[in-house]
C-alpha cells in the first residue's frame, strides 16, 4: 500500500535504519504476496540486510495470526536476541530512534502509545493505564468503554528473555491475531513500559485512516 505514491513499508525500513544496534530486518509475508515483498526487498534502500519469510498461508481460515507469525519467525530465524516489532500497515512520524532510547533506559518490554481524545476511535485501538513511572498496569484490546486515553500502536520493543514467552503464550492456546493480546498478557508477568510518542500514528485499516495518512504524510514533506 502506498502513501504519497511511496509504500507504508519503506517509510518504516527508514525509520529502522536510524537504529545502528539493529543487524537485520525481517519481513514476513502469507504466501499470496510473498513474492511482491521479495521484489520489493531487493529494491529497498536500506543499510540492514531485509530478509523476507513466506508463513506458507494462502486462506484466511489458515492465517496465523500476527503474534503468530511472530512465534513463526522466532522459530525460524532461531532469535535469541532483543527485538523491534512493528506491524506493516502503521504510518508514525515520531522518530524510533527516541523511543529505543527509552527501551534503553527503562531496561524492560516497551510498547509506543499515544494519547487520543477521540473516545470512539479509543474503542478500536488497544487502550493502557499507566502508573506514575510509565509502567502499563491495566492494558485492554478494543474496549466498549476505554479507561484511559492512551492508545497502543503496533511498534512493540521486547527483550531477549521475553522472547520464548511469546511460545509460551502460544502454546497455552490464547489468541494469536492482534499483537496487542499478548502485551494484555505479558504485563501482568513482567514490567512493560510506554513511550508516548510525540507525533503522529495512523494504523491504516480502513480508507479514512488512508487519507488520513496520505495528508499526514503531504504535511511532513
Amino acid at each position: 500500500m502506498k502513501v504519497q505514491r511511496k509504500p507504508i513499508i519503506d517509510y518504516i525500513a527508514e525509520q529502522i535504519n536510524t537504529i545502528s544496534d539493529i543487524d537485520k530486518i525481517i519481513v514476513i509475508s502469507n504466501h499470496k504476496f510473498v513474492n511482491q515483498f521479495n521484489d520489493w526487498a531487493m529494491s529497498a534502500r536500506s543499510d540492514i540486510p531485509i530478509k523476507v519469510l513466506d508463513d506458507g498461508t494462502v486462506e484466511e481460515g489458515r492465517r496465523l495470526g500476527a503474534i503468530g507469525d511472530i512465534g513463526f519467525v522466532i522459530e525460524h530465524e532461531h532469535i535469541d536476541d532483543d527485538v523491534v516489532v512493528i506491524a506493516g500497515d502503521n504510518l508514525f512520524t515520531f522518530p524510533l530512534a527516541e523511543y529505543k532510547r527509552f527501551f534503553v533506559e527503562k531496561g524492560g518490554d516497551c510498547v509506543c502509545v499515544r494519547r487520543m481524545e477521540d473516545r470512539e476511535a479509543c474503542k478500536q485501538l488497544g487502550i493502557a493505564m499507566l502508573d506514575e513511572t510509565g509502567r502499563v498496569i491495566d492494558m485492554e484490546e478494543k474496549p466498549a468503554e476505554p479507561k484511559s486515553d492512551c492508545a497502543v500502536f503496533a511498534t512493540y520493543m521486547y527483550k531477549r528473555e521475553t522472547i520464548p514467552l511469546i511460545k509460551q503464550y502460544l502454546d497455552e492456546g490464547n489468541k494469536p491475531d492482534a499483537p496487542g493480546f499478548f502485551v494484555s498478557w505479558l504485563y501482568k508477568r513482567k514490567p512493560v513500559y510506554a513511550y508516548v510518542m510525540n507525533g503522529e500514528c495512523y494504523d491504516i485499516g480502513t480508507p479514512e485512516a488512508l487519507k488520513q495518512a496520505e495528508f499526514l504524510a503531504l504535511k511532513q514533506r
